[in-house]
């Protein structure tokens, strides 16, 4: 996000040759303060950029200075426009500026560069959602972005279970995992994560915030993942199963470093291969929804009710194939 925001300070100046803190500010939608750490930023990377005192001062480039494009290799050239991979863009309500941003870096390279865009189209597609799953997305997805983009605070209106929750949110990033978009924001001194889907009103205001710069969305998102998953598994089952039912667990955890741990810490198999093990889960509701897949594979031990639950179950389907 910074990187952008110097970038457009960069070509801002560029464009109109002297602009003020407060011009700057008002242009990119953040604070004075933000604007004088930004340009001792671009400073210190080399970028000639002083400034004027006096009434009609203001920032500058020293010499006419402008950035260009130049020195790209074609893999860095190619890997530019994978960056703008439309869909994620579209949803987020940038399908536009991102042609339209692809079409000037695409004016800016030199001749022998100018297939990047044909080449990494034709070797590469993002198709975000997983199989069986086009939803459209979320309604409040595109105000969560330009919120995102200009710092601002937004009062957020989101689902939790069977009641709505209001909360003033420093929105710091989106994320899009496995088709979910999900929000990291800032409440208090906490980082916390919201579902999009699940956020039923945003109000944006005029109050900026200020960002911490050492903030790592990448880095965050990796260390919570893992922490995010095991909170939804609240419960826990023990179950029996064979050979095949171990196989196919795989494909009921969404994790597979807990389907690796629930195995290694599984008892040792019997005389047909069975093992008991211990299954973190979300519910009981959703545990019978998904060891029912697993059919005649699996055996529930405990819970009572969950044993119930896949007993009434296999009666049933018994009825319907006598």
């Amino acid at each position: 996000m910074r990187a952008s925001r110097l970038i457009s300070l960069l070509l801002l100046l560029q464009a109109r040759g002297s602009m003020t803190a407060s011009e700057l500010a008002r242009e990119l939608e953040v604070s004075e303060r933000t604007v004088y750490r930004d340009v001792l930023a671009l400073s210190a990377a080399g970028v000639p950029v002083y400034a004027d005192r006096g009434r009609a001062g203001g920032y500058r480039l020293l010499g006419g200075y402008r950035t260009r494009l130049t020195g790209l290799t074609r893999d860095e050239a190619e890997a530019l426009f994978l960056s703008g991979l439309p869909g994620p863009a579209g949803d987020m309500g940038l399908a536009d500026a991102v042609a339209s941003a692809e079409l000037k870096v695409l004016a800016a390279l030199p001749p022998a560069l100018r297939d990047a865009p044909a080449r990494a189209g034709q070797r590469f597609h993002l198709d975000v959602p997983g199989w069986f799953r086009e939803t459209p997305p979320p309604p409040r997805l595109a105000e969560l972005a330009r919120a995102v983009w200009r710092d601002r605070v937004v009062e957020l209106r989101y689902r939790r279970g069977d009641r709505e929750v209001t909360r003033r949110v420093q929105p710091y990033g989106l994320v899009l995992k496995s088709g979910v978009w999900y929000l990291v924001g800032r409440v208090d001194d906490d980082t916390r994560t919201y579902r999009v889907d699940r956020v039923t009103g945003v109000e944006v205001g005029e109050e900026s915030f200020e960002r911490d710069e050492g903030f790592d969305l990448a880095g965050h998102w990796r260390e919570q993942a893992g922490s995010f998953l095991r909170t939804m598994l609240r419960a826990e089952v023990a179950v029996r199963l064979s050979p095949a039912g171990q196989r196919q667990l795989r494909h009921l955890v969404d994790a597979p470093n807990v389907y690796d741990e629930v195995l290694a810490a599984a008892s040792a198999p019997d005389g047909q291969g069975w093992v008991v093990a211990r299954l973190p889960v979300e519910s009981v509701p959703v545990a019978y929804r998904q060891l029912l897949g697993l059919g005649p594979e699996v055996e529930v031990l405990d819970p009572p009710e969950l044993r119930q639950l896949l007993a009434d179950a296999a009666d049933r389907l018994g009825a319907l194939y006598r």
